[in-house]
């Protein structure tokens, strides 16, 4: 039996994998602790409340765990981009790693418009 494919889930759980990537180089080799453990924490939320959203208890529910997965997504831009300005990421590294943000949130925001429309 084959399991259905979850393009969100996928790239949500890359994207927990760069983020955690990124902590070790920005704290080992930038000396880096702080913002970077902020985006560590909104980065690996979203994957996992993602997950989270698959096992909800009702239509509402998996809503809600969704968006709270987009505030965390949003929230990691933000941090990518402070990071950027503080110069402590580089250009390209700041373009990659902002467009896969950006692309996960806006299937995020895509997958929520379409639930609450099915639920009205």
């Amino acid at each position: 039996m084959s399991e259905k494919k979850n393009v969100l889930k996928d790239k949500s759980f890359s994207f927990a994998i760069r983020i955690t990537n990124l902590y070790k180089y920005l704290s080992t080799h930038k000396n880096e602790y702080v913002l970077s453990k902020q985006l560590l924490r909104s980065g690996t939320a979203v994957g996992a409340l993602i997950r989270e959203s698959q096992n909800a208890e009702s239509k509402a529910d998996f809503i809600h765990k969704l968006s709270i997965a987009q505030k965390e997504c949003d929230e990691s831009i933000y941090w990518i981009e402070l990071l950027f300005h503080t110069h402590y990421l580089s250009s390209s590294e700041y373009e990659s790693i902002s467009s896969e943000a950006t692309e996960i949130l806006k299937i995020i925001r895509s997958i929520i418009i379409t639930s609450k429309s099915k639920n009205s």
